[in-house]
């Protein structure tokens, strides 16, 4: 059996049947994404310096994630946002995604510097606690299921004076009414504040009023002096709950627990420079502290680079998986996930100590800008933009996916000769045209059709050229190691 009968075979077909058969090839690799098999990749994409620079998608975004859904709509490719930023629901910025970007994220997609304090629900769920941060950090926490959470501007607002410099704030700060307590369930905790001790503090995302909260925070520590080291409004009132224990204005006390999202130092805004982030304001809050109380302040930060958000980010991935394509996500695993990102401290530095399966890769549109790789914390790959980055992988993913779907085709025609038609043998031939300059050997011998191929002589040439490509991946991989290593990295 030859691919010169596979041609003999189609051209006696009736012209009439030859159009659906081209329609078929060409929607061939939908077709293929959408078979049971779950794919065996995945991608996380930073958002900020990414997908967005502020409300506007850069980078080509919209196109590169509208490859990675079928035309029906539907996803093909699994993927989430794992960002470091936060302040709204996931389900809120899912929305706000899906509005900017022009295709469906779900709030399952979604995961944020703070998604990880949904864990620490049990420990805190009745416990009084505080939220910090700009847009609805309340209303974040009551979504995960904290019962008893006030915002620092409403826990403030329960202290007569605790932000002396509150006559002078001209500006004022719009917040949602879904995030400010109700006056009726505000007026028993004003009388409750006095007398229940905060048990925690979460920073959700950048604090809007450094000076009232880092102030607040400390006098949840602070009795001593405390007038001395008023600074200015969100630093005050933090370091007011950490020091006296949960009690603003009451002697010096355990501190609370304190939860940082993240630890990010500076990223990627609408300003073409970089804009301080939360890490800046634990740096001053941390500095503040330190110097008014006799023990240094005790924190947890979260978010990335933390090697356990890139293990939850792959259990959820591999739950996406399951809800595609009805599988178990327990006997699923990815043999590569891709992070996208674009600061090399936060993004790659994670990637790498996360480990297998995770490859790194660096876009020179948000915190990194340079020409070549970053020295100390260098990507695995580095280009301009996420469409670059999503071309990249779906070339180098769909080859050995397209690989495998060709083999299966040969077997079944090896083992079931006689009950393959010839309409099944020109899809297969048009199967592999369709790979193109990535298989011109095979392609040139299919081409030439007075050249027999057999079979079985095309299944082990596939076989030997997948063996090629993943020899040259390794080596390329070696390289790159060898070249860090002689670097003295």
């Amino acid at each position: 059996m030859s691919f010169r009968m596979v041609a003999k075979a189609s051209r006696s077909r009736n012209r009439e049947r030859l159009s659906p058969i081209f329609s078929a090839v060409t929607r061939s690799f939908s077709d293929v994404c959408s078979q049971s098999t779950p794919p065996s990749f995945g991608i996380a994409f930073d958002i900020d310096g990414v997908v967005l620079r502020g409300d506007i998608p850069i980078g080509g975004s919209p196109q590169a994630l509208r490859r990675l859904y079928h035309t029906s709509g539907s996803l093909r490719v699994p993927y989430i946002f794992l960002t470091n930023g936060g302040g709204f629901r996931e389900s809120t910025r899912a929305r706000e995604l899906s509005e900017l970007l022009g295709v469906n994220v779900t709030p399952s997609q979604v995961v944020q510097g703070h998604s990880p304090f949904k864990q620490l629900v049990d420990r805190y769920k009745n416990e009084l606690v505080v939220a910090v941060g700009k847009g609805e950090p309340a209303a974040v926490m009551s979504e995960y299921g904290f019962k008893n959470v006030l915002s620092i501007d409403d826990y403030a607002s329960c202290f007569e004076n605790i932000d002396p410099l509150a006559p002078y704030k001209k500006w004022t700060t719009k917040v949602t009414s879904k995030d400010r307590t109700t006056e009726e369930v505000l007026v028993p905790l004003r009388n409750n504040v006095h007398s229940q001790r905060v048990q925690a503090a979460f920073i959700i995302s950048d604090s809007v009023d450094w000076s009232r909260d880092i102030q607040v925070i400390r006098n949840i520590y602070i009795y001593i002096y405390v007038h001395i080291f008023y600074l200015r409004s969100v630093i005050n009132v933090l370091c007011d709950i950490l020091r006296t224990g949960g009690l603003p204005g009451r002697d010096i006390g355990h501190q609370p627990q304190l939860y940082f999202a993240h630890d990010d130092l500076a990223y990627q805004a609408a300003f073409p420079s970089e804009r301080l982030g939360l890490g800046a304001f634990r740096i001053a809050l941390e500095a503040v502290f330190n110097r008014v109380h006799q023990h240094p302040l005790e924190y947890t930060c979260y978010g990335k680079p933390n090697p356990f958000v890139f293990k939850n980010a792959e259990i959820l991935l591999e739950q996406l998986v399951s809800s595609l394509h009805h599988a178990n996500a327990a006997s699923h695993h990815f043999k590569t996930l891709y992070m996208i990102g674009d600061n090399p401290l936060v993004d790659i530095k994670g990637a790498k100590k996360a480990g297998h399966p995770w490859f790194s890769i660096l876009t020179r549109t948000g915190v990194f800008k340079e020409k070549g790789n970053h020295p100390n914390f260098p990507a695995d790959l580095v280009v301009d933009t996420v469409e670059e980055a999503v071309d990249y992988i779906l070339k180098k993913e769909w080859a050995v996916y397209w690989f495998r779907v060709v083999r299966a085709k040969l077997f079944r025609i090896v083992r079931d000769a006689d009950q393959i038609n010839d309409m099944e043998l020109f899809s297969l031939r048009s199967t592999i045209l369709v790979l193109r300059l990535d298989y011109k050997e095979l392609c040139d011998a299919i081409r030439a059709r007075d050249a027999l191929i057999l079979f079985e002589e095309l299944h082990d040439k596939l076989l030997d050229h997948e063996s090629t490509l993943k020899h040259d991946d390794d080596s390329m991989s070696i390289s790159s190691v060898t070249a860090r290593l002689e670097e003295g990295v």
